[in-house]
């Protein structure tokens, strides 16, 4: 999971509006809540680097491949000429220049030289070349009315910023999202937690499309709303798109970058269908012998029947927790989007992603456990944003099928903690500590009269089942470095189980 320093900031900021740490702090805060930090990058910032708007293109014809000479408004008394071979941008458009003096990461000095026959004053740069993505395919074209030409870009573009990147393990794939990683941060630096699921909802007045769940498939859960009417030509801010970049993820379109950026988010991978494709009820089942879907990635792949699959009356449409279908993508006419969010069995996405060849972002999480009350705040959150950026409007319809999951309470010995660990913690620490993680912890009595704490974890920790299962959390909180051991290291958390409470 990659993610920048700011993000993390900004949601921290909404329930504490003074915190903020350096990088190494942040790091290290990571670390004391048991996340493994696998890197620590920060985004250069680069002199000479400002917003031009190119206002001339030259197609330079007489060479190999093709070259154009743009003229190149940099907030100067004449534009500057530059040589550039990309071919996604066009006259009028809002690009990022680095003048001559400017060094790029990599060590790559900028400065004036003749090259297919004109002289280049500077350089037209790319996601990859300003260190921000890996995206090499073309220049970066900024959103118009971002900046005026000559503007510094460095601040616009967030350099200075600083990307973490930690290795989730599969316990803990509530980790897999900024929601996550802040729940965890908010606890290791002891800071109120303001939820960014906790989003205003739409109205919901009939069913958004039909929508069939059989019992085979092991989904849980399959909600979805539609957005009508958005832009086709409409492009994603770039404060959206660097987030993705950020994490590795390349924007594409509104109605895309929006379901990713909602899953980067909260942790709900969703999937977008254009609405005009589908044909008939949506079903989501096993597949059958013999059928086949050519995926987003242009393969077309030979079904299994233990593959579950989202199918209408054309046949399967989506792999599902997987990868969606071609025939049903969002494209450059969209205009009315499906939201889909679903909860799907662990186990059967795990083996599809085996079967297939296949790794997506989505099948990560859904690998891991994808908490199922996320999946209604996450299409709400990601139907706004979608009319936010491209127009539209939310239907106030929503089909939600689910199959409800009683919780289940676990009991456990008020002092439990203590004695595992040889620590006397302050009364009330493990209720304050399980609380913080998101448990609803109760106060009652064992049948010995001895204090006991009843505590229902919430839909994201799947993995706390036990007694052991809190009172590492516990420890885990409070500090390992604190826990007396007599043979020396941390006390192992086991055989303290206790019978589950059913609720």
């Amino acid at each position: 999971m990659r993610v920048a320093q700011s993000w993390l900031t900004e949601i921290l900021q909404r329930s504490t509006p003074e915190w903020n740490v350096t990088a190494e702090e942040l790091d290290a805060g990571f670390v004391r809540v048991g996340l493994e930090v696998e890197e620590v990058d920060t985004l250069t910032r680069i002199d000479n680097l400002v917003v031009g708007r190119v206002v001339e293109i030259t197609e330079l014809t007489e060479f190999k491949k093709p070259i154009r000479f743009c003229r190149v408004d940099v907030g100067e008394a004449e534009p500057r000429g530059i040589v550039c071979g990309a071919r996604n941008f066009a006259e009028g458009d809002l690009v990022v220049a680095a003048l001559p003096g400017a060094v790029l990461p990599g060590d790559f000095v900028i400065a004036t030289r003749k090259t297919y026959g004109q002289v280049s004053d500077g350089m037209i740069c790319s996601i990859a070349e300003l260190g921000i993505g890996k995206d090499h395919s073309g220049i970066l074209v900024l959103e118009e009315g971002s900046a005026v030409p000559g503007t510094d870009a460095n601040d616009l573009l967030g350099l200075g910023d600083t990307v973490i990147e930690l290795n989730i393990t599969p316990d803990r794939g509530y980790c897999f999202s900024v929601r996550g990683l802040t729940r965890e941060l908010a606890c290791g630096f002891d800071l109120e937690f303001s939820d960014p699921a906790q989003v205003t909802p739409n109205p919901a007045d009939g069913e958004a499309y039909p929508i069939r769940l059989e019992p085979e498939s092991g989904a849980t859960r399959f909600a979805a709303r539609r957005v009508t009417g958005i832009d086709p030509d409409a492009v994603s801010p770039w404060w959206l798109q660097r987030r993705l970049l950020t994490a590795g993820v390349r924007p594409i379109s509104p109605a895309v970058d929006v379901t990713n950026y909602v899953m980067l988010e909260l942790g709900q991978p969703l999937h977008a269908f254009d609405a005009a494709t589908l044909q008939g009820e949506l079903v989501i089942r096993r597949a059958r012998a013999g059928e086949k879907l050519t995926t987003l990635d242009g393969v077309q792949r030979d079904l299994d029947p233990e593959d579950v699959v989202i199918a209408d009356d054309s046949g399967v449409v989506s792999l599902a927790g997987i990868m969606g279908g071609a025939t049903t993508e969002v494209g450059d006419t969209t205009t009315d989007v499906l939201l889909e969010a679903a909860t799907w069995d662990p186990l059967a996405v795990f083996r599809g992603n085996r079967r297939h060849k296949l790794s997506s972002e989505a099948g990560k999480r859904f690998e891991r456990n994808v908490d199922p009350e996320v999946a209604l705040p996450a299409l709400d959150r990601a139907a706004s944003l979608l009319v936010e950026i491209a127009g539209g409007r939310v239907e106030p319809l929503l089909t939600d099928v689910s199959i409800p999951v009683e919780p289940v309470s676990i009991r456990m010995d008020i002092d439990l903690p203590d004695r595992v660990a040889g620590v006397a913690y302050p009364n009330g620490t493990a209720a304050r500590r399980l609380t913080q993680i998101g448990c609803a912890v109760e106060v009652g009595v064992g049948v010995d009269g001895h204090g006991q704490l009843i505590v229902t974890p919430p839909s994201w920790r799947p993995d706390l089942r036990q007694p052991a299962d809190l009172v590492e959390e516990v420890l885990r909180l409070e500090g390992l470095e604190r826990v007396e051991h007599p043979g020396g290291g941390a006390a192992r958390v086991v055989d303290v189980q206790t019978p589950r409470v059913e609720d």
